[in-house]
């Protein structure tokens, strides 16, 4: 009898075990489903969220849909005095869940807190040379993005990245770009990819677009993605984010395999968001 018993809890540990973000979701179903943004709310997305404004009745309710779970689920913390109030958290989720706007919950499984800081902080910052010698320093920062499952942030940087929707800098999309890097276990620039794009492909089509955008600033040439993007293929992963979703038009001129791709891997197209024809 306690050989049977042991079985069946073995097989039901392994169903579950298995259906876990199944059964996740339809718990949040019903515990979000009646959950709405209010008309406040939508006032601040449409006041301070340019791309929120410009986008389609559908793509407005899966965004909003998303926020909501976002908001019940992760934590938005303040330092050095700041009150995260209800719109900074609107804002900080509307920028995170755009990302993941055609994706089913859970929405970045690995994080679990968002730390809110007034503006640019400082933060330890450890360095080895060649020769192994380690030295202390302090950085200056304006956000990161730890493998653990927490994120920093400025709050005027945040504000900055949504008042120029254009200029290829936000910083919540570059933060949460690299969340969906280090879903795959490693933060090297290759995320976890839908089954209709190839690791192959996403290498050779980023390895190449990243040694290109390293031959623009060599050569001084012109460039879309900001230089910040050469500094590791992590960070180009990141900043071409970034680019994708606020310079579309440009980088499908410069790199049109590239843009293609990304829209294969976000599921979305930037341009449908400009709120011109093009």
């Amino acid at each position: 009898m306690i050989n049977v018993m042991l079985l069946i809890f073995l097989v039901v540990f392994v169903v579950v075990y298995w259906r876990l973000d199944t059964i996740k979701r339809y718990f949040w179903q019903k515990k979000y489903a009646q959950q709405l943004l209010s008309r406040a709310d939508k006032k601040v997305l449409l006041k301070y969220m340019p791309i929120y404004r410009n986008m389609t009745d559908l793509d407005r309710e899966k965004l909003e849909k998303h926020i909501v779970w976002f908001l019940g689920e992760k934590n938005i913390l303040g330092r050095d005095g700041l009150k995260v109030t209800r719109p900074m958290a609107l804002i900080i989720a509307a920028d995170a869940c755009l990302l993941v706007i055609n994706q089913a919950w859970p929405l970045y499984p690995n994080v679990k807190e968002v730390l809110l800081y007034p503006s640019q902080y400082y933060a330890p910052q450890t360095n080895k040379d060649r020769a192994g010698l380690v030295s202390y320093h302090t950085a200056i920062r304006q956000g990161e993005s730890w493998p653990g499952g927490t994120l920093v942030l400025s709050w005027h940087d945040v504000l900055e990245g949504n008042r120029l929707p254009g200029d290829g800098h936000n910083l919540v999309f570059h933060e949460f770009a690299h969340q969906l890097d280090q879903q795959a276990g490693n933060t090297n620039g290759t995320p976890e990819l839908p089954k209709n794009i190839s690791y192959q492909r996403w290498g050779d089509v980023l390895g190449r677009a990243y040694n290109q955008l390293k031959m623009q600033l060599a050569y001084h040439m012109p460039h879309v993605i900001h230089e910040y993007g050469a500094t590791n293929e992590a960070e180009y992963f990141a900043v071409l984010t970034e680019t994708f979703i606020e310079k579309p038009i440009e980088l499908k001129q410069e790199n049109p395999e590239l843009f293609n791709l990304l829209v294969s891997y976000f599921r979305f197209d930037p341009r449908d968001w400009l709120g011109r024809t093009v």
